[in-house]
This record gives C-alpha cells, structure tokens and sequence, in this order.
C-alpha cells in the first residue's frame, strides 16, 4: 500500500516537473478553473430549468382548478401557503371612484392601461382588482360607462402577489395616477387606505363574463413565461467543451518543444 502511494506521489512529482518544463502548468490550473465555472453554470441552469418546468406545470394547474375561496387564499397566505396564480372568487362593492391606471400594451389595440379597481367586502376589507385592459381612447370612465358596474358584484380572477420593478421599469407618479409596476405600499397610500384594511395581493380578472360594453378586457394575466435555460445550459457546456479542445491543441504545440 505504502509502495502505490510512494509510486503514485513520485508520478505526479514527475508530471509537475514536466508540466512546469512545457510550460503548461499554469495554463492547466487556469484551464481547470475556468472548466469548474463553465460546467457549473451550465448545472446551475440545468435546475433553473427544472424550476421553471415546476412552475408551468404549476401554473397550468391552478389556472384551470375550481375557484376557492377569499377567506381560503387569506388564511393560506397568512400560513406561507404559496397562493401565486390560483384561481378565487372574490365578492364586494367595486369603487369605481378610486381607480388606478397601471401602463400596459395590448398586441391588437396598442398601448393602454390595466384598470385595477378596489374590491370592498362586506367586512370592510378591499382586495385590489385587475380589471383588465382599456385602450387610451376609452380610459375616461365616462367613455366605458356601461362596465361601471354597481352594486354586489363576484370576480372570479388569478391571485397575484405585489410585483419588483426591474433597471428599466419606470418610476411610478402617483400624483398623475400613472403607474409602471404595482407597488401595494404606493397604491394604498394613493388610494387613501389604510395599510392594515388592503389584502396583501391582487387578484387578476378573468376575461369571462365580458364586461357590459366590453371595457375593461379581463384576462389580462400572462401565463407564458420564459423558459430558455436549457439552450443556456448548452451555451455553458459547449463552452467548456471548447475549452477542452483549445488546451488540448495548446498542450499538444507546447508537448512537441523540445525542452529549453
């Protein structure tokens, strides 16, 4: 046993020293730091990917179940339940008076904006609703009188939790009810709320029923996401295939110099 390890110690004793005479030790040491990054990166997207494929099945799979529930989606959030994109049905008085204006594009009509109107229950709760989408012409209710429901009214939409604005997201102007991302804080104070009595998510509306005269157009939610970690993945394992074939082919035109 001492013998093998004496014998594989000198070897690599030997490999050392030769390495260092071609001048590839160094290069090697780099070579398998940056191999170690590569492949890393491409299993770090290698569970990306398996994430992502969790949430579509999960998506897919709230977004057509039975409606629950207000009171269920509360009680579940406030137990760390994940509550993201399932299906509720929500009742109250919707305050036509107090609607905010968040940007949006729609691919037939152009740009716009999700009217998000609040939802007040019986109990004196509000639950923030997405109504759905008005195109610039119709955003003055006057203009899409007809959808301006009264009364006890049930909205059946997706559970959405408050959103994080990215580099390129634009600042909010509360002042000229003008809103980029939904910042539940923001909106509250905007609204004249009190923080304690808004409902810590927001609930999509589905595009069915139509809205009386057709504005706002529910079914405003995207369900597709972007899932392109696999050809990322292949990027980072290509990668360091080809680092494999540069160092051979350096190692093989270093190997072939005679010694200095």
């Amino acid at each position: 046993m001492d013998r093998h390890l004496g014998a594989l110690g000198e070897a690599r004793s030997v490999m050392l020293k030769t390495l260092r005479q071609k001048g590839l030790l160094w290069p090697a040491i780099m070579t398998l730091a940056a191999l170690a990054l590569l492949i890393s990166l491409g299993n770090w997207q290698m569970r990306r990917l398996a994430w992502k494929e969790g949430l579509l099945a999960a998506i897919s799979e709230r977004t057509h179940a039975a409606p629950v529930g207000l009171d269920e989606i509360v009680w579940r959030d406030e137990n760390g339940g994940d509550i993201e994109y399932t299906r509720a049905r929500a009742s109250g008085r919707l305050l036509h008076d107090k609607e905010l204006f968040l940007y949006s594009f729609d691919e037939k009509h152009g740009p716009g904006y999700h009217v998000i109107t609040p939802l007040q229950r019986a109990d004196g709760k509000v639950l923030l609703v997405n109504r759905g989408y008005v195109p610039l012409d119709v955003k003055d209710a006057g203009k899409r009188a007809e959808g301006q429901v009264d009364g006890e009214v049930e909205i059946v939409g997706l559970v959405r939790r408050p959103e994080t604005p990215n580099t390129f997201t634009p600042e909010n102007n509360a002042a000229e009810n003008m809103w980029y991302w939904r910042d539940l804080g923001a909106m509250t104070a905007a609204l004249g709320l009190e923080p304690g009595n808004v409902m810590p998510f927001y609930l999509d509306a589905e595009a069915e029923p139509v809205q009386p005269g057709g504005w706002p157009k529910g079914g405003t939610t995207r369900l597709q996401l972007t899932n392109r970690h696999f050809e990322y993945a292949l990027t980072w394992y290509g990668l360091a295939a080809a680092l494999i074939v540069v160092f051979a082919a350096y190692a093989a035109t270093r190997w072939r110099r005679p010694p200095p």
